[in-house]
Formats: C-alpha cells, structure tokens, sequence
C-alpha cells in the first residue's frame, strides 16, 4: 500500500483539523480555522482548542495522539485486519500509522473518521445470519481458508479480545475458542445485575441462535441516529495504555473532575463498586470512555460496557487506591479522598451488595 503522509479529520462531515508527517517524521496535528472558533476540544487534556501544532510525546501511539490510536481497532479487529492484508500480502506492522487510519470506514468506533480512505473500506451489511457468522469465525480463529472481506466488513473495526460484528448500530458479540458457548448469557445476566445496581447501560439484548442460548449484543452509543458521537476512553485522555496495568480508580474520578459534571463522579463510583463485588476485573482503562454531548456542550461518562465476570484473572486491571485485591474499606476510602458524599456512597455500596449477595 501506498503510504499516507497528510489526513483531513472529520467529526460529521466537518472537519476537525489536520494530521501530517513532518520534516522530522514527527506527525503533527493542527485544529481548523473554523474549528477552533465553532469546535470543542477533542481530547480536553493533550489537546486543548488552540491554532498550535502539536506533536505527541506518547511512547505508546507510533507518534499519533490517543484520541486518534482509539480510532485504529485492537484485539478482534486488528486480527481481522491483520489477515486480509495478509491476503494481499501487505504488512500491517509496516505500514504508517496515517496509513493505519485511512482504513478506518465509516464503521469505525467513536465519532471521527478520516480523509482520504484505503480502497479497503467498504460499507458494512446490515442483514447476516449471526449463526452462519459465528461459524465463519471459528473456521478463521482454527485456520481455515474463509471469507475474510465478509469479517472484515462487519468486525473490523472492532476492539476487545471476542470476535464482534457492527450490525445496524448494533455491535454482537461471539465466542472465542476458549469461552464457553453459553458466554453471551452469561454476558447478558451481568448486564442484568448491572441495570439493576443502578449502572447507565446502553441497550441491549440476547440474539437469539440455533447453535447456542444466545449473541450478546449491544446498542452503540457512539451513534444517534445516522450522527456520530465523539468518544474517548481513559487511557487515550491520559496518553497512556490499556495493555499496561498502571491505571488505579483515582485517575478515572480525578478525570471526571476535570472535563464532566459531578454526577458522573457518583455513577463512576457505582461501576468500581460493581466490578469489584461483581468479579469484573477486566476494568482496564481503555473499558472506561467519555462521550461529548453537544447538548450541554461537555464530556460526560460513557453508558458501561464489556461487563463480564473474569474468575480467571487474579487481580483488577485497574487498582482500588492501590489495591489488586480490593476490599470494601478500599471501596469506602476512595470515597474519603475523592470528597464525595458519605451517605450516596454509602447507599450505592450497600444496593450492589444486596444485589450482587
């Protein structure tokens, strides 16, 4: 593939700003003129609304700031990737991180996409038999010869390790080789407790199959409609990496401080209650996001996502005040440094203690 040294960023059809390879193979990213004037920042911390040239300083993103690495797809969808140009017998290691975000389509997560686009994006479908799928992926992931366009269509964007496909703003979900074939219900029932302990979930359902009780799936929130929604997660805000463990929960309420509105430091509370009673400890810093609402013109915390129970993991991605192993009075002493109120804390942690014992 031809390499890409220049990329326009758009966020519903305007544009963003600029991505270019400089003199010294630096890549800088400048806000537009009419952006910066009309615009909101989209990456509040790193990248504040300014006529400045900024050159990321990460050692993590192959130059590119995290707002932008989210958009490229890890997991699941990197693999995908991975073996379609493989096909054509095209790298994906070496091409140029621009050259990595012109293959993100229309489809990908989050609100922005990128100009120009490789002749590898293409629309996704919208009607597939979600049995005939799952057969599909598990041929790929014992490696046999598949349809990897078809995959590449409809899950190639995705991140997370479990094979997705983007299905009419719907995002399904399916077994890996090692899960059990119940996973998807067993997804949906953690979804279940987590509505009822009072978590901010997006919509969601079980999809019914012939070949096992069920796909989980999930309304995609960085979509209303036919519009796009801006959303960042933790670690791209902070410039840092989910595959690292170097996240506490202290990080994500001083963020929430910072770009949203105080009551987002209370659902946040809610979720670290949960996954530390639920079990979850695939909490890592990129499974926590930030949406803009251009309603009230500000960040708020994302609807909660990729809520399972990890019996096989020994400790939380992310720390409770330190902790790997939390306890209550873990739970309890976050809420005395982050100076939130004693009797809401105190509430939410006893209902996911009713609930969840």
């Amino acid at each position: 593939m031809e390499a890409i040294n220049k990329i326009k960023v758009l966020y519903n059809k305007k544009v963003v700003g600029h991505l270019g390879v400089l003199s010294d193979n630096s890549i800088g990213f400048q806000y537009d003129e009419i952006w910066q004037k009309e615009g909101f920042s989209i990456s509040p911390i790193s990248l504040p609304l300014s006529n400045e040239v900024y050159i990321s300083k990460s050692e993590y993103f192959e130059g590119l700031f995290g707002v932008f690495y989210d958009s490229l797809p890890d997991g699941w969808g990197e693999y995908v990737i991975r073996r379609r140009l493989a096909k054509d017998g095209i790298n994906y290691d070496k091409l140029s991180p621009l050259t990595k975000l012109s293959l993100v389509n229309d489809n990908g997560l989050g609100g922005l996409n990128y100009i120009p686009s490789s002749k590898y994006v293409d629309e996704s479908y919208s009607n597939i038999d979600l049995d005939d799928y799952a057969k599909q992926i598990k041929e790929l992931l014992n490696d046999k010869d598949i349809d990897l366009d078809e995959l590449y269509k409809l899950g190639g964007s995705s991140g997370g390790a479990r094979p997705k496909a983007h299905i009419k703003n719907w995002i399904v979900k399916f077994p890996t080789s090692y899960d059990p074939q119940n996973i998807g219900e067993q997804e949906f029932e953690a979804n279940n407790l987590a509505q009822k302990c009072g978590i901010e979930l997006p919509q969601y359902k079980l999809f019914e199959s012939k070949e096992c009780s069920g796909y989980f799936g999930s309304k995609r929130f960085d979509r209303n409609g036919k519009k796009r929604v801006h959303m960042i997660s933790l670690a791209a805000l902070l410039e840092t990496t989910h595959r690292i463990p170097n996240m506490d929960y202290i990080h994500l309420f001083k963020v929430i401080k910072m770009i949203c509105h105080d009551e987002d430091l209370y659902e946040a509370y809610r979720r670290m209650c949960f996954n530390v009673l639920y079990g979850n400890k695939d909490d890592h810093s990129k499974n926590f996001s930030f949406i803009y609402d251009e309603n009230i013109r500000h960040y708020r915390l994302s609807p909660a996502y990729d809520i399972t129970k990890t019996p096989g993991k020994l400790e939380h991605e992310m720390t409770v005040k330190g902790q790997g192993k939390p306890t209550e009075k873990d739970l309890t002493e976050v809420a005395k440094v982050m100076k939130l109120s004693k009797i809401k804390c105190d509430e939410i942690l006893e209902t996911c203690k009713k609930i969840l014992r």
